[in-house]
């Protein structure tokens, strides 16, 4: 299948969701940004949306090529009371925004920033959802802290709420770029690891292509990525789900489906590498001899 873009007509999200097409979103801005220079960590504050907008500009541009259809305002921690607390993590904030922004006539989608035990509060997935589709949530889903094994496991305790309640909603996913298996409720931040360090925990594109297909098969139909989440990690979404959006992204030019440009490689070895079995099967070691393979979380 040849890079094609995207299709030339403009519908709106509900309208996209609605006909089952797949939407892409996009992925990390902070933790990307404090990678090239461009963000102080801590309080994360997005000042370089006006110190460096052509950083931010050209971020945009790169998960654009990659596939996403969706580019969210790089606006996280923009004021004082986000700064103080996460909205992310209490239900109860998360349905006040949903019925403030029901009134202006306008698709709402809420995210959530929860794993499997639920909100700050002991609020289950399950009744999340159910308080956030009644509060006026088209679509709703979670982002950020937990890796895309866990956000999975989230979301299908969302979707199970919603069909026992018999409510409908679209549901949305967009987890880290990270594995996460040993954190604990607060997600990532608990890790030791956190923020400095998280490198070694970077999902694979193959990673990636697994967790869009899983996501897909779960009935999720935006589907992107929060912090850790590159360009070529929206790619790998877009490139897995190419048959059911009929077409791949720009980006695509220049990379082979399942690794077959290395059958050009120099090294035989290598060329046989260009396969699709040899990349789902791979275990990759992180060179790292005297550490271990899961951490424990501070809180």
């Amino acid at each position: 299948m040849a890079p094609a873009g995207r299709p030339g007509a403009k519908k709106g999200i509900l309208e996209r969701l609605e006909s089952g097409e797949v939407v892409i979103g996009d992925g990390s801005f902070l933790i990307s940004l404090e990678k090239r220079g461009y963000v102080k960590a801590g309080l994360w504050t997005p000042e370089a949306v006006i110190e460096h907008p052509d950083a931010v500009r050209q971020l945009h541009m790169e998960f654009l090529r990659a596939g996403s259809n969706v580019m969210q305002t790089f606006t996280f921690s923009a004021s004082e009371d986000n700064m103080e607390s996460k909205y992310f993590e209490h239900v109860e904030e998360a349905v006040w925004a949903a019925e403030v922004l029901k009134e202006n006539d306008r698709p709402v989608a809420v995210t959530m920033c929860i794993g499997p035990e639920g909100d700050m509060h002991d609020t289950t997935p399950g009744e999340c959802a159910m308080r956030l589709v009644k509060a006026g949530a088209s679509i709703v889903g979670v982002n950020c802290c937990f890796g895309p094994e866990t956000s999975l496991k989230t979301m299908e305790l969302m979707k199970e709420g919603l069909e026992r309640a018999g409510l409908k909603a679209h549901l949305m996913v967009q987890p880290l770029g990270f594995h996460t298996p040993d954190c604990g409720k607060e997600g990532f931040v608990d890790l030791p690891e956190y923020p400095f360090g998280l490198e070694s925990r970077v999902a694979t594109r193959w990673d990636i292509q697994k967790y869009a297909r899983e996501a897909y098969n779960l009935g999720v139909r935006y589907i992107g990525g929060c912090c850790g989440f590159e360009p070529y990690h929206i790619r790998a979404i877009a490139e897995e789900l190419a048959p059911e959006r009929g077409f791949l992204p720009p980006a695509s030019e220049k990379h082979g489906s399942w690794a077959s440009g290395l059958d050009m490689h120099t090294k035989p070895w290598v060329r046989a590498r260009a396969r699709r079995d040899y990349w789902e099967n791979l275990l990759p070691a992180s060179g790292r001899p005297f550490c271990p393979s899961l951490s424990k979380p501070d809180v």
